[in-house]
Parts: C-alpha cells; structure tokens; sequence
C-alpha cells in the first residue's frame, strides 16, 4: 500500500497540471479550428 501512495504522489501532480493545460488549450484549439472555417468565406467576400 504504501508503494502505491508513493506512486501517486510521485505521478498525481504532473498527471493533475497535464489535464489543466488540456483544459486550457482545448477552448483555444476550438477558437482556432472556427477560425480556420470562416477563412474560405471571408476570402470570397473580399474579392
């Protein structure tokens, strides 16, 4: 028991700040991906 403990204090922090960066980078991933679809309309509308 006292090796999986020690496992999971070794492991949870990186594991922890691993899933808040996903979490953060997934809203701008998805602003970025938006982004990426409107460009054919706006470069149709420009011309």
């Amino acid at each position: 028991m006292d090796t999986w403990i020690s496992i999971m204090a070794d492991v949870g922090f990186p594991v922890a700040v691993t899933f808040y960066l996903l979490h953060r980078i997934e809203g701008k991933l998805d602003q970025l991906i938006e982004t990426m679809h409107q460009w054919p309309e706006k470069l149709i509308n420009q011309k």
